[in-house]
């Protein structure tokens, strides 16, 4: 049910939008009963279904479902599952459909009209069962409507059925005779009546008793139903016809007549006895109470002018008062039962004697009176807690005489006089006879009585009742049998005691002059008594309760501040008295006599401010109490056991060995307390209250005649008064901490020692009991610090040195004391978190103001206290109102109130500046986020700006206060210090972060400007509400506008805020439907929308309507929630804004706050967004590279940048750790929220994505985790230590499972950026090594042993370890490695140019053994931590061993791996045929060039490797391995198993374009004919290439086939004209390519460019054909009319190819293979370096296709046209140099030189002239013609041109203006060469691999030296980032216009004419 009561919770308050919920419900109740038995679904739903119509009003269809039940209800027993009982089912459903009914008329009108008949059904049911009966009782506690027209009938069943049972007739019917004959008479007390003689009574009763058990009780009890039925009848319809009301009255009577015959019956008479018993009494006892129900109801909705009711009534009440004398007189009446009979008697005869308007009042008052005695005469209703008998009584008098007061005074008046004379017969009786009156104990009738009559003078609270009872009270104590002590004294002092607390003056001086007279009398007694012991009881309890405990409800009731005061000062007298008279030697029985009046005393100085002006007498009184509360050591101890302070000393070897009585006041001191608790607590609470006990302004200490005359001078006799002030002296010393010793106070007496030690204790204790705050009984008045009693003693002038000493140190003790205080309230939350903040607030408030104190001791005090308290609690930092008293306390007047000083108004000045500073600087270098928001509230308050605006002081101080992200004002590494708050810190000011390298972000600019945006917002908030309130309202649509259209009248009565809050959620409804649907929103309306949204919720918070929580708390979530709906960098700056806004201007909103972000956050992971896009594949640069050089299936690319949900991450986690500086010391509730965020992020290591972006975010999370995980040393998280070491373990492994990947960058375009990001990692970093204080703490507190002595133990995060303190230790030092290592890789990234070293990692300074720990620690985690240190450290042969030696050990565990490949598939283990390779056909997939190393020789066909390659390859689609279709038919040469071929024939069945490019493929490698080639394996390879070409066609579908034969017709007839065209002359070949083209027709709509499958043929440009200069066969150009194969199909464009006949093209297609993959990689890491990998295919032996650049021409056609270089050129193309068009030119031309100079290193093309080299029309440049690379170069391979690519003086006159190579371009040139090299090297393995691929094919690149081994080389695997980076930067220097370059220009120009 509780699922189900919840979800009606929700309906109920979301109705429109859980309608579909509403009709689920409806839909699972039963439906019209057809089924014999009904399901707890069914029933639990129902009743559901009316306990949620019973909250909300619904519309009819939801009815439906209650009203079938209720029409035909279930009355069989079988129709209830055994797990519901039908008796409480049924009566919650008819309770919640009552309900129900009340709330809907509709629903009303439906169960009225056939209700009645359902009844009816059930009293007709036969037999009557449980769920028949259990109907009726329901129905009889909550009956829905019923009409009256409906109910005769079921009136006239319920009277039928009454008829059936026989009530007995008891034998004699008491009083009840006479009533009806004389109508008047009361029921005697005695029950002399009953029976005349022993043996007749017992006849009588036997045949009662008979009588009675032969009722049935199962009639019994369906009778009571029956009449609980008729009640709820009459109730419902109002009033029944006479007749109906005379036979219930008489169906009733009989019943009520037989109780007293019955209830008169003891146990013993019974024949039925055990539970038989108890049940028939109980039934019995109930039928009657329901009789009487519908007595009264009848009674009372009948005529009552008539005679007939008259009489009716009369003999009804003396019915009922007969029924009422019996239940008393009874043996049940302890029964429960029968005590709720007797208060329904005695409630009914209240109700009938009020209705008849007091006519009947004389009628009841006289026989009230024997029956209120015989009830108080009962001796069971004595005592403390008399019954619910007497209750009921005394309820009924005090009814009867407030309702008799103005009726008939004089018969009130004798009723109370009737009881009053009660007490008096007791007291004549006695005087006659006084021997016997101190025998007879006291009549319980009396006792009852007093207590009766204060509870009347109480409840009627008249003071003529007052006045008529109390002077009976005070007779009977002054001069009656209660004078001398006794039960009844005490009785009677309690009973003035509750009159007094009423407040008449008259009554309450009166008494209280008696009780202190008392109180004082017992004392003296006692005092002046040889043996206390002998004294009476009684007395002892007058003198010790009666007395304390009457003073304590006096002053507990007493409102009047008239008459409190006067009990002040009476109890602070009388304590003085008291205090004067006990005084002896020991002091010991003072307290005694004192303690008990301290409750009393506590009370009545609680509403006391003891900050007010207070007379000097009562001042004094004050004094006393406190000497003597110090010297009887009444006070609770002030020196905690075991605590210790600073500057604490031990005093106890200093005291001599004195008297018990003089080490009384060092035990006060130190405890333990030897009295009861509640003395200790009146202390605590009269600290609040008292006032500085500085008497008088001048010389307050010097006068000891007053102190001296406190002693009571028979306690000072001889030495006794040495041993008593050392004694006093010591324990002053042992209060003040040690702070001042036994011998500085020489010059104090002792009476001055006592007084200071009174000081000491007020003080501490007043803030040990409230923190030091002095609570105000004026609501204007907020609380007061207690520090303003303290300095009140250090103001006072003339002040002995050592008493100042003195007052110093209390000073501190009292500080120290709310210190503590503050501390063990850590942990609180809620309200006593609250307190406990504010607390601190008024102190620090305090502290400043006093800042400005004259005296510069007290101002050094305010000073160094004011430091301690930011040490001890930093949240004061970040207090609102400690800030703008600061900000005030700068600029305000200071001597403008006091005696013109400039020198002192001067220093003040620059003590507030600088305080200030620091206090601002300090906080904002810890929350520099909240800390703005504070100062723009600052700003935004009241009159606040036009201050500051004038006030120079704060204005320069203000502008001296900046945050950078370079060097602050403050030492270390603190929050600001992190590159994310930083940012976070920035959105929060409202500006926008500079993409700079040193971002300066100006407090006081953002702040007024922030502060100007956030009060124009919340002026046009309060404007229109108040044009709303002006107006009376007006008709608002949903946009805000006026409308002339009359608007529903609900819409008219909507409030202005309710119209607000239903237009801005919709709107913020509709920014997040905007962002799920993936469209653009607008910022600016986002952000404007936001800022008007918060200002109306706080501009709400401040009014005082009645807050609409649930519209308001909408509109909170949705302004926490769209930000991270949304997921942008702007929004999420909207969002911090926003929330910084609300947290400052309203700090109680910080919870609600955070736990919606919370939320929101925990929300992002679960739908793995930005930071925790783990399942995006995309969502790194690797995944680009994909499977080419990366395992796993290619992804498009998101439709939404991950990047953008990273920073919005990474925003958003900026403020989190904000928040966290800000709660960390404060408030718990949050804590425990930022824990439940930390658990869930690092709930799993894996669930983060994987992007480089995301490394400086991911790494501020896990700061975050390690900076909450050090805060279990602090107190308020002492509970959580353990759970706190888990999460630091979590936050380890997820900090390690982030480098179970490699290394990777990213490339944003911001050098800031990436520097924030190196930074992130190295604060990371230096937290981890100097901020990780959990070891020492765990030592510290004592739980060491609980963790770090953990062996043997399966670890929640680890699993099994041996021992967990070495275990953590070695994964720390991981850790710490790792993000080293990371630091310095980022560090270079983003200053590749910084050639200095200052990597905070040596790896050369690790030993090989600490490696191997590492690899092994690493494994033991995650085996892909350990493979990926191998990808960090490719040459670490330590490494390589290690983890090649793990893998194989637990090969099982990284089959998943394919990164593991190499460690165990390895030359040998081919050779050996290791039994590890077994493991293969189990083996993840890996990238294609890692399965296309295993194809190469050294690994020998292994038939399991192969099967391997095979599977990762038939993986991937055919047209994702096409690229490498070179190194697959090489692979043929070694096929020796045919595996290979069948693959590619598989493979070519699959795709049409893959066979294709398969055989152009085959066909390049054939020979022309007359060609040969030796025998052996290339033989082979020569020999199958045209079987495989054969079966490939074979293999073709039909339609295959034609696509074929089509498309090689076509391509092999355009090649074929370089044939024609060979013997023309040059000048008739154009023509001829035109003749040619010209016979050449497009065959269908699906050929396509070999070149580029993606672009589809559509026609030739017949006037395209150029024949090309060539020293074979002619070479021409053609272009053809192409489209887009998944592009619009009318979008033609042309595209350029060329054919080429005699020219192997082989070659070039594996250096743009190379090339095409680092453009691959350079766009992973969003590197902006340009590279154009053109399409070359091999179509046959010395032929092939290559295509044309697009809008290119050669630097020699450049040259041809002008006679200046690039530099001239480009200024001639692109305007003039600076122009935008230049400068882009120049850009383009900076990052194709920088992709080139990197691809040049790695491939080495020579041949670089400028005919080589191409320039777009964008000014990019392209390398053409790779006909010499790696180890071959022209001039038979002289490598003369040695640079390591082309950097020609031209060249370099466009990249270096200055020629110095110190300009900007130069260096973006150089940072993008050494970027480009750093990412290439990350991506050297599959580049050699697909280089390696080819070494067989012939190549002439492979012809010469070791062109692979050189290439790995120019990798330089060996050197770490930084050095690699150097090496770059050093080949960009050497190449820069080197001689050789431009030499081999020279000698083009003057061979082949190439243009220099």
């Amino acid at each position: 049910m509780d699922p189900l009561t919840h979800l009606c919770d929700l309906i109920s308050q979301n109705p429109d939008l859980l309608s579909d919920k509403l009709s689920w419900l409806c839909s699972r109740c039963p439906s019209v009963p057809s089924s014999p038995r009904l399901t707890s679904s069914q029933l639990n739903c129902l009743l559901s279904l009316a306990r949620l119509l019973s909250l909300r009003a619904f519309p009819a269809p939801h009815f439906t479902p209650l009203l079938n039940f209720l029409r035909n209800p279930p009355l069989t027993s079988s129709s209830f599952p055994a797990s519901i009982s039908p008796s409480n089912y049924l009566s919650s459903l008819l309770q919640f459909t009552t309900r129900a009914a009340d709330l809907s008329p509709e629903l009303s009108t439906e169960l009225s009209s056939f209700f009645p008949a359902s009844i009816l059904s059930a009293i007709d049911h036969s037999p009557p069962n449980e769920v028949s009966n259990a109907f009726l009782s329901a129905v009889s506690r909550n009956c829905p409507p019923i009409v009256v027209s409906e109910s005769a009938k079921l009136i006239d069943r319920l009277l039928e059925e009454l008829s059936r049972y026989d009530v007995p007739v008891p034998a004699y019917r008491g009083k009840q005779k006479e009533e009806e004959e004389e109508s008047t008479s009361s029921p005697s007390i005695s029950r002399s009546s009953f029976g005349s003689g022993e043996g007749g009574i017992e006849v009588v009763v036997k045949k009662e008793v008979v009588g009675f058990e032969e009722e049935e009780i199962a009639g019994l009890e369906r009778q009571d139903i029956i009449f609980g039925v008729f009640a709820q009848v009459i109730e419902k319809i109002g009033s029944i016809k006479v007749e109906y009301a005379e036979k219930v009255r008489e169906a009733a009577t009989k019943q009520i007549k037989s109780l007293p015959a019955f209830l008169k019956i003891r146990k013993r008479d019974w024949r039925e006895q055990g539970g038989q018993l108890k049940t028939r009494i109980n039934k019995k006892i109930s039928c009657c109470q329901a009789a009487i129900s519908v007595q009264i109801k009848t009674l009372l909705s009948g005529e009552t002018d008539s005679k007939s009711s008259k009489d009716v009534l009369r003999r009804t009440l003396a019915l009922f008062l007969d029924a009422a004398e019996s239940c008393i007189l009874s043996s049940w009446r302890k029964l429960r039962v029968c005590e709720e009979l007797f208060s329904t008697l005695l409630s009914g005869i209240s109700q009938i004697t009020i209705s008849r308007g007091g006519q009947l009042l004389r009628v009841l008052l006289i026989p009230l009176k024997p029956l209120v005695l015989t009830t108080c005469a009962q001796a069971d209703m004595h005592g403390n807690n008399p019954g619910a008998m007497f209750e009921a009584v005394t309820k009924l008098s005090c009814e009867i005489i407030e309702f008799g007061w103005n009726k008939d005074r004089a018969l009130v008046d004798t009723f109370l006089m009737g009881l009053a004379a009660c007490i008096r017969e007791r007291n004549n009786y006695d005087e006659e006879d006084g021997k016997e009156r101190e025998k007879e104990p006291i009549p319980v009738l009396q006792l009852n009585l007093i207590r009766l009559l204060a509870n009347l003078c109480v409840s009627v609270n008249k003071l003529e009742v007052v006045d008529m009872i109390l002077p009976l009270f005070i007779e009977n104590l002054e001069e009656g049998d209660a004078l001398s002590p006794s039960l009844l004294r005490l009785r009677l002092l309690d009973a003035v005691s509750r009159v007094a607390s009423l407040g008449f003056e008259k009554s309450y001086r009166e008494t209280v002059v008696l009780m202190t007279r008392s109180y004082l009398d017992k004392v003296k007694t006692v005092v002046g008594s040889a043996d206390s012991n002998i004294l009476p009881a009684d007395a002892v309890t007058e003198r010790v309760e009666t007395l304390p405990a009457g003073f304590l409800l006096v002053a507990s009731h007493l409102t009047s501040p008239k008459l409190r005061a006067d009990l002040r000062h009476r109890l602070l007298s009388l304590c003085s008295d008291v205090g004067l008279a006990s005084e002896s030697k020991t002091g010991r029985s003072g307290a005694e006599f004192l303690g008990p009046l301290l409750p009393a005393v506590a009370e009545i100085c609680s509403d006391f401010d003891p900050s007010s002006n207070v007379e000097p007498s009562v001042l004094k009184l004050f004094r006393n109490l406190w000497f003597y509360i110090v010297l009887f050591g009444l006070a609770p101890p002030i020196q905690k056991n075991g605590s210790s302070h600073v500057h604490s000393k031990s005093v106890s070897s200093s005291l001599p060995n004195v008297a018990s009585s003089s080490s009384l006041a060092l035990q006060a001191v130190g405890g333990p307390y030897m009295f009861s608790k509640p003395w200790s607590q009146a202390v605590q609470r009269i600290a609040q209250g008292t006032p500085p006990l500085v008497v008088s302004s001048v010389k307050w200490l010097e006068d000891e005649l007053e102190l001296n005359a406190l002693h009571n001078p028979g306690s000072r006799r001889g030495s006794g008064n040495e041993k008593a002030e050392l004694s006093q002296k010591t324990a002053l010393s042992a209060a003040l901490g040690g702070r001042v010793d036994v011998a500085a106070m020489s010059s104090i007496s002792g009476v001055k020692a006592t007084y200071l030690l009174a000081v000491a204790f007020l003080e501490i204790i007043r803030f040990s009991s409230n923190g030091g705050m002095l609570s105000s009984i004026s609501s204007q008045n907020k609380s007061k610090s207690a520090f303003g009693c303290v300095f009140e003693y250090l103001l006072t002038p003339n002040l002995m040195p050592a008493v100042f000493q003195c007052l110093t140190a209390t000073v501190h003790r009292a500080f120290e004391t709310a210190v503590a205080w503050m501390e063990e309230r850590i942990s609180d939350i809620g309200q006593e978190a609250d307190e406990r903040e504010a607390v601190l607030s008024c102190h620090a408030c305090f502290l400043i103001k006093n800042m400005a104190q004259r005296d510069e001791h007290v101002r050094n005090i305010a000073v160094d206290l004011l430091f301690k308290l930011k040490e001890k609690f930093p949240q004061v930092l970040w207090n609102s109102s400690c800030m703008d008293l600061l900000l005030i306390s700068v600029h305000d007047e200071i001597g403008s109130t006091h005696v013109n000083d400039p020198a002192w108004v001067a220093t003040v000045r620059s003590l507030y500046q600088k305080t200030a500073r620091d206090w601002i600087t300090n906080a904002l270098s810890f929350a520099p986020c909240t800390t703005q928001g504070l100062l723009q509230e600052n700003l935004c308050k009241p009159n606040a700006l036009q201050r500051t605006q004038h006030a120079s002081d704060v204005v320069n101080l203000l502008s001296e206060i900046r945050i950078c992200t370079g060097k602050n004002d403050w030492n270390g590494t603190r929050t600001a210090n992190v590159p994310a708050v930083i940012d976070s810190a920035t959105a929060a000011s409202g500006a926008k972060k500079e993409m700079s390298d040193n971002f300066i972000l100006e407090v006081l600019a953002t702040a007024v400007v922030s502060a100007t945006v956030k009060c124009n917002h919340a002026g046009e908030i309060a404007g229109m509400r108040r044009l709303y309130n002006s107006i009376g309202g007006f008709n608002m649509g949903i946009s805000f506008g006026l409308v002339a259209s009359p608007q529903p009248a609900q819409l008219q009565q909507e409030s202005f805020n309710e119209i607000l809050l239903k237009k801005f959620v919709h709107l913020l409804q509709q920014f997040v439907g905007t962002a799920e649907k993936g469209l653009p929103i607008d910022k600016a309306l986002f952000r404007e929308t936001c800022s008007q949204a918060t200002a109306l919720l706080l501009s709400h918070m401040d009014s005082e309507a009645k807050l609409n929580l649930q519209g308001f708390a909408q509109l909170l979530r949705l302004l926490c929630w769209c930000p991270a709906y949304i997921l942008t960098p702007d929004a999420m700056e909207t969002g911090i804004f926003i929330w910084t806004w609300l947290v400052s201007a309203a700090p109680a909103l910080g919870p609600l706050v955070l736990a919606e972000l919370v939320d929101a956050w925990l929300w992002t992971i679960d739908t793995k967004r930005g930071l925790f896009a783990s399942d995006m594949r995309y969502s790194g640069p690797d995944a680009k590279l994909r499977p080419h050089l990366i395992p796993g299936e290619p992804e498009a690319s998101p439709e939404k940048d991950p990047v953008e949900g990273i920073i919005a991450h990474r925003l958003w986690l900026g403020f989190f750790v904000d928040r966290f500086e800000v709660v960390r010391n404060d408030s718990i509730e949050q804590l425990l929220l930022l824990t439940r965020l930390l658990q869930g992020t690092m709930k799993s290591p894996n669930h983060f994505s994987q992007h480089p972006v995301a490394t400086g975010t991911f790494f501020t999370a896990m700061l975050l985790g390690l900076k909450f995980c050090s805060c279990q040393h602090q107190i308020n998280l002492d509970k959580f230590k353990i759970g706190l070491q888990l999460l630091e373990d979590r936050v380890y492994r997820t900090a390690l499972g982030w480098f179970a990947h490699a290394s990777e960058w990213y490339e944003t375009n911001s050098k800031s950026f990436e520097q924030s990001e190196a930074q992130s990692v190295s604060i990371f970093v230096h937290h981890l090594l100097n901020d990780s204080p959990s070891d020492q703490s765990q030592k510290a507190n004592g739980h060491e042993g609980e963790l770090s002595n953990m062996t043997d133990t399966c670890h929640p995060v680890w699993g099994m370890m041996d021992n967990y303190a070495i275990g953590r230790e070695k994964r720390k030092q991981l850790l710490i490695m790792l993000c080293q290592h990371e630091t310095d890789s980022l560090e270079v990234w983003a200053q590749p140019l910084n050639t200095k070293e200052t990597a905070s990692f040596r790896s050369n300074k690790i030993t090989s053994e600490k490696w191997v720990e590492h690899v092994r620690t690493a494994f033991s985690i995650d085996p892909r931590i350990a493979l990926a240190l191998s990808a960090r450290f490719p040459t670490n042969a330590t490494i390589v061993s290690e983890v090649s030696q793990l893998v194989q050990t637990h090969i099982t565990q990284v089959r998943t791996i394919p990164e593991a490949l190499p460690f165990f598939v390895t030359p040998k283990a081919v050779e050996e045929n290791s039994v590890l390779l077994h493991q293969l056909p189990h083996w993840a997939a890996c990238s294609i060039t890692q399965a296309l190393e295993f194809l190469t020789p050294p690994y020998k066909g292994h038939p399991r490797v192969m099967a391997y390659v095979l599977r990762v390859l038939e993986s991937y689609p055919p047209e994702n391995v096409t690229f490498f279709m070179p190194q697959l038919v090489q692979a043929l040469r070694y096929d020796d198993d045919k595996l290979v071929e069948g693959y590619l024939l598989g493979a070519a069945h699959r795709s049409n374009i893959f066979a294709h490019i398969l055989i152009w493929h085959l066909q390049g490698e054939e020979f022309d004919e007359g060609e040969k080639e030796s025998g052996g394996k290339a033989g082979n390879f020569h020999t199958i290439l045209p079987q495989v070409r054969q079966k490939i066609i074979d293999g073709f579908t039909p339609e295959a086939r034609d696509m074929f034969d089509r498309e090689f017709a076509f391509f092999d007839a355009v090649t074929s004209i370089s044939g024609v065209l060979f013997p023309l002359p040059k000048e008739e070949r154009r023509a001829g390519i035109r003749r040619e083209l010209e016979k050449i027709t497009v065959q269908g709509d699906d050929l396509y460019l070999p070149t580029a499958t993606n672009k589809i043929v559509r026609g030739i440009q017949l006037d395209s054909g150029i024949p090309l200069q060539s020293a074979a066969k002619v070479p021409i150009m053609i272009t053809f009319n192409v489209v887009d194969r998944d592009g619009d199909p009318t979008d033609v464009k042309p595209q350029g190819c060329i054919f080429k006949v005699g020219d192997d093209c082989r070659q070039d297609v594996l250096a743009l293979q190379v090339i095409a993959l680092l453009r691959d990689i350079f766009t992973a890491v969003g590197l902006n370096l340009y590279l154009y990998p053109y399409g070359v295919l091999p179509t046959g032996p010395g032929r092939g296709i290559i295509e044309v650049c697009p809008n290119t021409r050669s630097r020699n056609q450049m040259g041809e046209t002008t006679d200046g270089g690039l530099y001239e050129i480009f200024q001639q193309d692109y305007g003039p140099v600076g122009s935008p068009s230049f400068e882009t030119a120049r850009e383009m031309f900076m990052i194709s030189s920088a992709g080139y100079a990197v691809a040049s290193l790695l491939l080495q093309p020579k041949d670089r002239h400028n005919g080589n080299l191409l320039f777009d029309s964008k000014g990019r440049l392209v390398h053409i013609d790779f006909g010499f690379i790696l180890e071959t170069s022209p001039g038979g391979n002289m490598r003369f041109e040695s640079a390591q690519f082309k950097l020609s003086h031209e060249m370099t006159q466009l990249l270096d203006p200055s020629g110095s190579m110190k300009s900007e371009t130069w260096n973006q040139f150089v940072s993008l060469c050494v970027k480009g090299y750093l990412a290439a090297r990350r991506h050297m393995n599959g580049i050699i691999t697909t280089v390696n691929l080819m070494v067989d094919s012939g190549l002439p690149c492979f012809s010469r030296g070791d062109p692979i081994g050189n290439l790995r080389k120019r990798f330089h695997p060996e050197l770490n980032e930084r050095e690699a980076a150097n090496f770059m930067i050093r080949t960009c220097v050497d190449a820069y216009n080197k001689w050789t370059t431009a030499g081999y220009d020279l000698i083009q120009y003057l061979q082949q004419g190439i243009e220099k």
